[in-house]
């Protein structure tokens, strides 16, 4: 009997979590690290090269040019899906669908992620604190990076994406990407915060799923879930 025929007659083979698990833990331990480099030089920059400031408060101003009543409006509505308290309700709903899913570890880990990407935001602002360069009337204040909204933005739509059901996920993240944009821009637009604010904020939201995710992956490669329940998180 050829070993072919062997594995189909005893059935499907069961695969041990081992160099696969360990490769994607590596793996998002290595998006975490690029995420953590990527935070440092942005901030590096905005804050030492005088040529990127003068560009940062160019496109500040770029943006700003874009507001108006409808602009304006719009943008203060997206910014306000933000606020601390509709923050916990969206988190609230994420970690509820986790856990309608059986996915207790991917529950814990949206609410740990949504806690404390934009935590970690705010604790950084007054440690990091510089001067803005100005452009026209626009001025922004030394303690703004990075920025919590953006951060919340994004660390959001990645949560829902890692809870999202597989055929489900494309969608999610292209309406997460939008989402997150769409709040960097309104708050530009809004001049809440510096180009570099914005971005240094997506990278912090990043940053924190990568850690999310090599713990998910760690923590199910050293005790598998029940049978039936997805083993690999969607984000690496």
């Amino acid at each position: 009997m050829s070993a072919h025929a062997y594995a189909t007659r005893r059935g499907p083979r069961v695969h041990a979590p081992g160099a696969g698990s360990r490769a994607g833990v590596l793996r998002a331990l290595w998006i975490a690290a690029l995420c953590l480099l990527a935070l440092a030089l942005i901030w590096l920059v905005a804050e030492l090269v005088p040529q990127a400031q003068a560009r940062d408060s160019l496109a500040l101003r770029d943006f700003t040019l874009l507001s108006g009543p409808h602009v304006s409006a719009a943008a203060d509505f997206l910014l306000r899906l933000l606020d601390p308290g509709l923050l916990a309700l969206w988190g609230t709903a994420l970690v509820a669908c986790a856990l309608a899913q059986a996915r207790p570890r991917v529950a814990l880990a949206v609410a740990l992620v949504l806690a404390l990407a934009p935590l970690s935001a705010d604790l950084l602002k007054p440690l990091l604190a510089h001067p803005h360069s100005r452009a026209g009337a626009v001025h922004i204040n030394a303690a703004s990076w990075p920025s919590g909204h953006a951060t919340a933005a994004l660390a959001l739509a990645l949560c829902a994406v890692l809870v999202a059901p597989p055929r489900w996920r494309p969608a999610t993240a292209a309406l997460g990407a939008v989402f997150s944009l769409a709040v960097g821009c309104s708050l530009l637009i809004r001049a809440w915060h510096m180009p570099s604010d914005v971005v240094g904020g997506y990278a912090m939201a990043a940053l924190w799923m990568a850690l999310a995710v090599a713990a998910l992956r760690a923590t199910d490669a050293r005790w598998p879930p029940r049978a039936g329940v997805s083993r690999r998180p969607s984000i690496s």
